[in-house]
């Protein structure tokens, strides 16, 4: 078995300021808060006795790890990220921060914003600037068209609205 692993497609460093402070409280709450939890969950399932039959020791050392992973990506990430102040002197046009609504060939209407790869959230319309579909809405304005190659074919578009307002 090898540790090798495929390396991670470099990320814009691009974030919103919530989307900073999201990240640096993420962190906080992992470094002082759920790691200590899991730490005294550990120390609890030791005193138990066998380890290796331990179902609950092997869990929480598990979790301590998953744990560790993030807050290790976190510190580095953040230090790297880079804050996009304001808005753009363009504010008719889609670039980062730009929320976006998009009506495609059947007749639906989706709204999108487009910020950094480590703010996504699918569930909020949320989209990486990194992504195929924000590269290609990028520069343009309301009923501009685009077009952009999906897992599922072409999907064209029609933008119908652009602003940059904070609020869904």
């Amino acid at each position: 078995m090898s540790r090798w692993r495929a390396p991670v497609a470099a990320s814009t460093n691009l974030v919103t300021a919530a989307g900073l402070r999201t990240l640096q409280e993420e962190l906080n709450e992992l470094w002082t808060v759920r790691r200590p939890e899991v730490v005294a969950a550990i120390t609890a399932a030791a005193a138990e006795g066998d380890r290796s039959e331990n179902a609950e020791y092997i869990y929480r050392k598990k979790q301590l790890a998953e744990i560790d992973r993030r807050v290790r990506y976190l510190s580095k990430r953040i230090p790297s990220l880079r804050v996009a102040e304001g808005r753009p002197g363009d504010g008719s046009a889609i670039y980062f921060g730009a929320w976006f609504a998009v009506e495609d060939a059947d007749g639906s209407e989706h709204r999108y914003r487009i910020v950094g790869a480590d703010e996504t959230h699918a569930d909020h319309g949320w989209i990486s600037i990194d992504s195929p579909f924000a590269r290609a809405a990028l520069g343009k304005r309301a009923d501009d068209e685009f077009e952009v190659q999906t897992p599922n074919g072409i999907r064209s578009c029609v933008i119908t609205r652009v602003d940059y307002e904070d609020s869904n």
